[in-house]
């Protein structure tokens, strides 16, 4: 499932490379119930499955930014880099929510290196384009641009 880089040379040498997919994991209720905990965000269609079975999606749903969040377990099983002193997220170019996640469903990443350039510092900053699939859903979950920095 991963692959393994070891410094910036091998890292610069990923540009353009498909990464492949993360393992599946599936998104249960209490962990939507504690993400919502933890973001004040208990919107009926996330939290109350009683009235969600009523509700435009049939059953409660993944918050999108518990979806774009569980890109950090599952990026890390797209690729490994060693031999660097210091990884940075800088964030996203960009993101969308196509498809809501419902309870129950199992998603996993997909990952491409859209461009590795050289930035000060010794270090390099990769764009990665990822994209989280539902199990049996033809459209994603979420596409996000995501911008790492490594550091010599």
């Amino acid at each position: 499932m991963s692959t393994t880089v070891n410094g910036l040379e091998e890292i610069k040498a990923q540009a353009g490379a498909d990464l492949g997919y993360s393992r599946w994991m599936e998104i249960t209720q209490e962990r939507v119930n504690t993400f919502a905990d933890a973001t004040d965000d208990h919107q009926w269609i996330h939290v109350d499955e009683e009235r969600a079975k009523d509700g435009p999606f049939g059953g409660t749903i993944a918050h999108g930014y518990l979806t774009l969040s569980l890109l950090i377990p599952l990026w890390s099983e797209l690729l490994e880099v060693t031999g660097v002193r210091m990884a940075v997220n800088l964030g996203l170019n960009r993101v969308r929510f196509p498809s809501p996640v419902r309870v129950g469903s199992k998603i996993r990443a997909h990952g491409a290196v859209a461009s590795v350039t050289e930035v000060k510092g010794d270090g390099v900053e990769v764009v990665v384009d990822l994209t989280v699939e539902i199990d049996g859903v033809d459209r994603p979950a979420c596409v996000a641009q995501a911008v790492y920095r490594f550091y010599a």
